[in-house]
């Protein structure tokens, strides 16, 4: 089993973990807020399956019919999240507006705060495991899984401190309300995680700082040569694509050309795994006038 899939199986058991808690703190308050968290955490379980089956249909080799892989399954989990966690708000939102006009008292708070705050602990750890891996993995599922798990962390510490309030003032509005304000950052937090996931299907260049070392191994690998252009990255989740011209003396052999080349992409997979170079070598007068990587 890859570390993609171990993470992703190990979400799904901490989700289920902290969705038990969660209910049992409902089930003893009668928290609407608390219940709104719940819920959210039944989302959690959804993505992480989402997540799990997207780390091992992205880890399939290339086919007949995938010949470029099949990385792209990531980024379409992550949105799948994204949407998940907007539906999420917008149920917790109905529920708040049919609890709103009567507010029910809570029961026993102290108990459903602290499961809640043993829930949080839990999801707190584990989303910093996932973005810290999940970053080095290149892995966007992984990632949102994270992020989601962190923004439900701020929800739940908000919500133990609503119930807290309520419980301590009597005031049987601040429950319902605080269920609403948590419907709002679930909602905004689940527009943020589609937003950023889109960029992938876009074909969205590689980050800055990778494409400045994609020049310099160029400049570096590249001696014989004498300028690269048109150089052009994507990204589909761990997978890095790369493709660029190699303009080269005209007299210089093909034999010769293919050792530089095969120089260059050594160099750059070196440096960035898994990336997929294409390189299109042209002879001394197709060299362009500007915006030319001179080597």
């Amino acid at each position: 089993m890859d570390t993609r899939t171990w993470l992703a199986l190990a979400s799904l058991g901490v989700g289920v973990g902290v969705f038990g808690l969660k209910l049992a703190a409902w089930r003893i308050t009668g928290s609407l807020a608390i219940l709104s968290d719940a819920l959210e955490s039944i989302v959690n379980i959804g993505t992480a399956c989402i997540a799990l089956w997207a780390v091992r249909v992205a880890a399939r080799p290339p086919d007949a019919e995938h010949p470029y892989g099949h990385h792209k399954a990531e980024i379409l989990s992550a949105v799948a999240e994204g949407v998940m966690v907007v539906l999420a708000a917008l149920f917790i939102l109905e529920e708040v507006w049919t609890g709103i006009g009567d507010p029910a008292g809570l029961g026993a708070p102290g108990l459903g705060i602290a499961l809640i705050a043993v829930a949080s602990a839990a999801n707190g750890g584990w989303a910093l495991v996932l973005m810290r891996q999940g970053r080095r993995l290149h892995s966007p599922a992984l990632v949102a899984d994270g992020r989601h798990l962190a923004a439900d962390v701020a929800t739940s510490a908000g919500v133990g401190t609503g119930v807290a309030a309520a419980a301590l003032t009597g005031w049987a509005w601040i429950d319902p309300a605080l269920a609403g304000a948590v419907a709002v950052y679930i909602l905004v937090s689940g527009w943020r995680m589609i937003r950023a996931s889109v960029s992938g299907l876009l074909d969205e260049s590689v980050p800055s700082e990778e494409q400045d070392a994609l020049h310099r191994i160029i400049t570096e690998s590249g001696a014989g040569a004498v300028e690269a252009h048109d150089i052009r990255t994507r990204h589909a989740g761990p997978a890095r694509f790369v493709d660029f011209h190699l303009v080269v003396p005209g007299e210089m052999s093909v034999e010769t050309a293919h050792v530089i080349c095969d120089r260059i992409e050594t160099a750059i997979r070196r440096e960035i795994p898994g990336a997929q170079v294409t390189i299109h070598v042209e002879p001394e007068h197709k060299a362009h006038d500007s915006g030319a990587l001179t080597i």
